[in-house]
């Protein structure tokens, strides 16, 4: 049977949710906007990294995955991609070799089965900048205020403030911060 991208979409929230069951300071999300909304990833796990889950189901193309990748290999600790078996090959060819690779199938009863290639591994290319334009104009004020590093910025836009961030937090630091806020947050669609 043909996957379909809810079809694998629900069975990764059920094992995510298996996987993360007693973990209350883990945040699942559907489709997480990375770089201004340049790319979004299907799923997004926030607990202590970022992890990112692209499906590529029978009815998906790979058309948009090389631009979908560059912007993925910005922001997230760990990315795993799920894909029907036809797609596989091209997709090894596609992506880093640090993604995670799961191949999704349908059975004859409509279950989805997950069979991992390939377990994703940490990224060590990580941008500050693309890391910082995850947060909302306010949390990135609130972040340079705790650290006494907002002097001139508060009235500046959301690209200054996220520069500010990028050049003058820890990378390790940020991404701790930016943690937080993800998961602090109680309205995602307010911005």
């Amino acid at each position: 049977m043909k996957t379909r991208d809810i079809d694998i979409r629900t069975s990764l929230h059920f094992m995510l949710n298996q996987e993360h069951n007693n973990e209350p300071d883990t945040l699942i999300l559907d489709e997480l906007s990375v770089c201004q909304g340049d790319a979004r990833i299907d799923v997004a796990v926030v607990n202590g990294e970022i992890s990112g889950y692209e499906i590529k189901s029978e009815s998906d193309t790979l058309v948009r995955l090389p631009l979908q990748t560059e912007y993925y290999n910005k922001v997230f600790d760990k990315v795993t991609i799920l894909s029907a078996a036809k797609y596989l090959e091209d997709i090894k060819d596609i992506v880093p070799d640090w993604w995670g690779i799961i191949q999704a199938e349908k059975d004859d009863e409509g279950i989805i089965h997950f069979f991992t290639i390939r377990h994703p591994k940490k990224n060590n290319d990580i941008e500050a900048y693309a890391l910082a334009q995850l947060l909302w104009r306010d949390e990135a004020i609130n972040i340079l205020k705790e650290r006494g590093l907002q002097k001139g910025l508060l009235s500046k836009p959301r690209p200054v403030l996220w520069d500010a961030l990028a050049k003058k937090i820890p990378i390790t630091e940020l991404q701790e911060e930016i943690r937080i806020r993800l998961k602090a947050r109680s309205n995602w669609k307010a911005h």
